[in-house]
C-alpha cells in the first residue's frame, strides 16, 4: 500500500486499524494504489448514518460553493436516496460497483479512482448506540499527482464527513424535518 497510515494528507481522524484495513475500493485500482482514509464518530445509529451517506447521490455535502455550483446540499433526507444500486452515480463522478446496505457502498471513477464509504456500529457516550463513518479513496496515479489529490481530498472530504456527521446526529435527522444550520455556512471551522 502506497500512502496511507502516514498522517496528513493520507489519513485524517482514523485509527491505525482503519488505515491498515482493506476496503473494496482498494481492489478496484490495484495493489500499488495510493490510499487516503478519513473517518469520524457519529452520534447516531448506523442506520441513520447510512441514510445520510446515501445522500451523496443527491449532493456532495462539502463546500457547496465549490462543488455544488453554490446550491446548498439538502438538510432533510431525500426520499428514496437510501436505496443505492449498482450502476448508480454518486458524488457526480463515481459509478457504484458494490453496495452492502446499510454498511457500505463503493464507487469507481474513470478506472483509476475508487471510493468506499463504510458505516460501522459503535458505543457512544453514556452507552448510546452510535456509529463510525470511514471513507477510503484509492487512486492509481503517479506519486506527485496522488499527493496533490490527497491534499485536495483532505480538505473536501473532511468537510463532507463533518457535515454528514452533524446531519446524522441532529434532532430530526431521520423524520424528514429540517436540520438546523450549524451556522458555519460554507466556511471551514476548527474541530
Amino acid at each position: 500500500m502506497a500512502g496511507g497510515g502516514a498522517g496528513l494528507p493520507w489519513a485524517w481522524g482514523t485509527t491505525p486499524a482503519e488505515d491498515r484495513a482493506a476496503y473494496p475500493a482498494d481492489a478496484l485500482v490495484g495493489p500499488d494504489a495510493r490510499r487516503m482514509t478519513r473517518a469520524v464518530d457519529v452520534a447516531a445509529r448506523p442506520e441513520t448514518t447510512w441514510r445520510w451517506v446515501c445522500q451523496i447521490a443527491v449532493a456532495p455535502y462539502s463546500y457547496d460553493l465549490l462543488d455544488n455550483l453554490g446550491r446548498r446540499s439538502p438538510r432533510t433526507p431525500t426520499p428514496g436516496a437510501e436505496h443505492v444500486e449498482v450502476g448508480q452515480r454518486m458524488a457526480v463522478v463515481f459509478r457504484v460497483v458494490e453496495v452492502d446496505p446499510p454498511r457500505s457502498w463503493t464507487g469507481l471513477a474513470r478506472g483509476w479512482c475508487a471510493v468506499t464509504y463504510a458505516v460501522t456500529p459503535r458505543v457512544g457516550a453514556g452507552g448510546t448506540e452510535a456509529s463510525r463513518l470511514v471513507a477510503r479513496m484509492s487512486v492509481a496515479a503517479p506519486a506527485p499527482v496522488a499527493h496533490a489529490l490527497a491534499w485536495g481530498d483532505l480538505v473536501m472530504m473532511r468537510k463532507q464527513l463533518l457535515t454528514l456527521r452533524d446531519l446524522a446526529g441532529s434532532v430530526g435527522a431521520t423524520d424528514g424535518s429540517p436540520v438546523p444550520d450549524s451556522g458555519d455556512g460554507d466556511l471551514p471551522h476548527p474541530r
